[in-house]
């Protein structure tokens, strides 16, 4: 029984999806499989696009995992797979390669060549082929579908508490820790800092964060997030000072969950009011943070 989606995100309205293969899987019998795929459609038609992903494919492989999902298969989204027609991408994929005993979609998932392939062709050719074929329909809240764009949006206007409430989680971001430019150390508040790759960017700013280390503890934290304006040259980074915590973490992977918006980038007169002012964010964060 496998949901298919992309499913970055892997939001409340996905959830829904993949928890619906999973019932039916357990009530038949068969392992629960999630089908997804890599890169992003859009990625592949549209590259100059601005980075735009809520996961990695690491990080949805763990969502997927902890939601107890059996098994995940990554298609990669070529643009000869595109050209596959509906049937073709249904019977090469579908058929003889997963052997899907059943599918689970949302209502706006489209397959094949030209995105022609709709939910209700996909019943069609699963009553051709062996394979039941359900839609679930969309999670709704107060403000309407829950989709990954509205996230997108929730993050870009500074909103991480509302994003992490179509989530379900707070929007966390997975990097390798890089050698900077060591100012942070000098201030007496040394920072791990992270590239943001193809993420979705939020806006830049400071916030109060949870910080995974590698074991799985949990650190509190304060992050500026953007383009650190009275440093050059202009680099993009996600700079964690971790509170209460001090150890090497150059060359580990830590996941880094914005919690709270605490106050945008800005330029201030001279490194100590600097010094002042960062002091101020890890009170605010650890307020923040103990509620």
């Amino acid at each position: 029984m496998a949901a298919l989606g992309n499913f970055d995100g892997f939001h409340a309205g996905h959830q829904a999806v993949v928890g619906r293969a999973l019932a039916l899987a357990r009530a038949r019998e068969v392992p629960a499989l999630v089908a997804s795929f890599d890169p992003h459609p859009a990625r592949v038609f549209k590259p100059e696009l601005s980075p735009f992903a809520l996961t990695t494919v690491p990080q949805r492989m763990d969502l997927f995992a902890d939601f107890g999902v059996d098994a995940v298969v990554m298609v990669p989204f070529t643009r000869e797979l595109a050209a596959l027609s509906a049937e073709e991408f249904v019977v090469q994929w579908l058929v003889r390669r997963l052997g899907v005993s059943g599918v689970v979609t949302g209502g706006d998932f489209t397959f094949g060549r030209g995105r022609s392939g709709t939910t209700e062709q996909m019943a069609e050719l699963g009553a051709v082929h062996g394979f039941s074929a359900e839609v679930v329909a969309p999670v709704v809240d107060g403000e309407g579908v829950i989709s990954s764009s509205r996230v997108r949006a929730l993050l870009r206007a500074g909103d991480p508490v509302g994003a992490a409430g179509l989530l379900t989680r707070p929007f966390t971001v997975r990097g390798v820790v890089e050698h900077g430019a060591k100012l942070g150390r000098t201030l007496g508040f040394p920072t791990a800092n992270m590239r943001l790759g193809d993420y979705q960017r939020p806006a830049y700013g400071v916030y109060a964060v949870w910080v995974v280390l590698p074991g799985g503890k949990r650190v509190k934290g304060v992050a500026n997030l953007g383009i650190r304006p009275m440093i050059t040259p202009v680099v993009e980074l996600l700079e964690t000072w971790l509170l209460d915590w001090s150890g090497d973490l150059y060359g580990k992977v830590l996941d880094v969950e914005l919690v709270a918006y605490l106050r945008p980038e800005m330029k201030l007169d001279g490194l100590e009011a600097l010094k002042a002012q960062i002091a101020a964010d890890g009170e605010m964060a650890r307020g923040v943070l103990a509620g």
